[in-house]
């Protein structure tokens, strides 16, 4: 074999050498596909300590922030999902008192997202690890689909300002539901009295004509609730359902109201 063969053996294997080396730490570095941005998940199962009051834990992920409730108050903050590790910056939270064992919701979920847990996806199953618990959760379309408006007897849950989204004690207490017949029938509460009327729907929009009610008289908490629910239900609204939830929005007069199926 002559010198020039030689060398040419040699540059081959150590240009083959090279490519094996870079192909092994791209392999290494290559970060996950799939996040859970842009879902919400329910859980399903807790291993460790259980949740107070029962849950269930929902994590809302969105333009990398996280909304979580556990069952009491809801908090929200930027996040981050670097290296299979979920790391919570400054959160906010509602200051409502809740009843019972309820009550320690909060500290629970507190306790496993400022652990920074792991967290693992699988197709519509994510898994979050911390804090000695490992919490095995579903993405909320697939553990409970979209209600539908007609026919389902939905709760109010908060009452929507311009500049807020408004929980109370009074409206616990007062318990608004809100029921739309297939044929447009209204029927429910409004906190104290009952209600009875007439919507129209087309797709999202929803158009509440001609609302009545019984004429009792409550604690004035709870009349200042029914007010602001009769005020929302009162004209033009646009609809949206998430799973259970549904989202009214008055646009004419700036309130509107949250509902959680019943």
């Amino acid at each position: 074999m002559s010198a020039t063969h030689r060398w040419c053996g040699v540059l081959l294997a150590a240009s083959v050498a090279v490519l094996a080396g870079c192909s092994s730490d791209s392999g290494d570095d290559t970060p996950p596909t799939e996040s859970p941005m842009g879902k919400a998940y329910v859980s399903t199962a807790v291993t460790g300590t259980p949740i107070p009051g029962g849950g269930p834990l929902t994590l809302t992920f969105t333009d990398n922030r996280i909304t979580a409730t556990a069952g009491c108050n809801t908090a929200s903050g930027p996040v981050t999902l670097d290296g299979g590790t979920l790391k919570v910056g400054e959160l906010a939270s509602t200051l409502m008192g809740c009843p019972g064992d309820t009550a320690g919701a909060d500290e629970w979920m507190d306790g496993l997202l400022r652990a920074s847990p792991e967290w693992k996806l699988d197709g519509p199953d994510l898994t979050l690890s911390g804090n000695g618990l490992t919490v095995r959760m579903q993405d909320r379309k697939v553990a409970q689909p979209d209600k539908p408006l007609a026919g389902t007897t939905w709760v109010v849950t908060a009452l929507l300002r311009p500049e807020a989204e408004v929980r109370s004690v009074a409206l616990d207490e007062a318990r608004p539901t809100l029921t739309i017949a297939p044929d447009g029938a209204v029927s429910g509460s409004a906190g104290c009295n009952r209600m009875v009327g007439k919507a129209e729907v087309a797709g999202n929009e929803v158009t509440f004509d001609g609302i009545g009610t019984t004429k009792m008289m409550c604690d004035a908490a709870i009349m200042e609730v029914e007010q602001q629910v009769l005020e929302a239900l009162n004209g033009k609204t646009t609809a949206t359902i998430d799973s259970d939830t549904l989202t009214l929005r008055n646009t004419a007069n700036g309130t509107g109201l949250k509902f959680r199926a019943e």
